[in-house]
């Protein structure tokens, strides 16, 4: 049980920590009553109904992003650790991989791009 003594310790503190913060923050919070509450710091009152539809057209550029942001991590590492591969002799193997891994990102790219899916009009 000793070493579980910290962790417990740990769990503790924290709850008395997080506990002595919320009770001060309702303790100094100060109270307004009959104030009129907007959604925004600023104060300004919206405009319209806020559960319009956005276009599918403003997803899909998001969503792409996203699919080559993620895409892009894995170069990061591989560049990383290419040298070593290369002083292992498997270097020219590594890179044949990435040239075909970028291949089919620039293919997916050009696919997109010829379907007009980047665009916002």
């Amino acid at each position: 049980m000793d070493p579980y003594l910290s962790i417990l310790i740990l769990f503790l503190f924290a709850a008395i920590v997080t506990g002595g913060l919320m009770f001060l923050s309702q303790l100094l919070n100060p109270k307004k009553k009959g104030t009129d509450k907007t959604p925004y710091e600023s104060g300004i009152q919206p405009v319209g109904n806020p559960r319009t539809r956005f276009a599918v057209k403003f997803y899909l550029p998001a969503m792409l992003f996203i699919l080559f942001d993620v895409e892009v991590v894995f170069l990061y590492p591989w560049a990383v650790i290419f040298r070593d591969f290369v002083r292992s002799g498997l270097g020219a193997f590594i890179f044949v991989e990435m040239v075909i891994f970028l291949g089919v990102l620039v293919v997916g790219l050009l696919y997109i791009y010829g379907r007009r899916a980047l665009d916002w009009d």
